[in-house]
């Protein structure tokens, strides 16, 4: 009867010793359904027959906000442009650094439709392939357009010219709009003290 229980005891401690094994102190050695444990992910862009419309790519759930990332309140109007440029004020102090950030973000987003002066003469201008007149960043009345209004149009958009919010981040607009003022229009960079004052 001992050796009975015995043996019972042992094959019990032996069970439970292999099932305690496992591969790297964060996983069971043993997995029941690994196809749960270990998901057949789907690549970004492709096809996904486990929704409605075939998509792997999802929307945020309505009302979220990314993390970091305030909720944008004006409208592509003429009366928010405005109100954007009297109201948005830069996240950072701008130094030369944020110029020549801005020229590598200008250069990416930018240049072919604006052109390597902001003259509006990009290549998809020049080659004939677009056929609406785009902009120059160089003209009076951008001149005289707040930092503000440009970070606004490149969020937004305006007229033909699409929203860059998606591709482009708030800090990076503001480099950007700094290179535009600095560089191509050549004013001067902008200080803390006339943010200051200007609020």
């Amino acid at each position: 009867m001992q050796r009975l229980i015995s043996y019972k005891l042992f094959c019990l401690l032996s069970l439970l010793l292999f099932f305690a094994c496992d591969r790297d102190r964060n996983r069971k050695g043993y997995a029941y359904f690994p196809d749960m444990m270990e998901s057949r992910a789907y690549e970004t862009y492709s096809d996904n027959p486990n929704f409605a419309d075939g998509k792997t790519v999802r929307l945020p759930v309505e009302g979220t906000v990314s993390r970091e990332v305030l909720p944008y309140r004006f409208e592509k109007t003429e009366e928010n442009r405005v109100w954007a440029g009297n109201s948005l004020k830069s996240p950072f102090v701008v130094e030369m650094k944020h110029v020549e950030e801005g020229k590598n973000l200008y250069e990416k987003f930018c240049y072919n439709c604006h052109g390597e002066q902001g003259d509006g003469k990009g290549f998809l201008v020049t080659s004939g392939k677009y056929p609406y007149p785009v902009a120059s960043l160089i003209s009076e009345k951008l001149k005289n357009a707040s930092r503000g209004e440009i970070v606004h149009v490149i969020t937004v958009g305006y007229g033909v010219m699409g929203a860059h919010a998606p591709q482009i981040n708030q800090e990076e607009r503001w480099k950007i709009a700094e290179y535009v003022k600095v560089k191509l229009q050549g004013m001067e960079l902008s200080s803390r003290k006339e943010e200051e004052t200007s609020r």
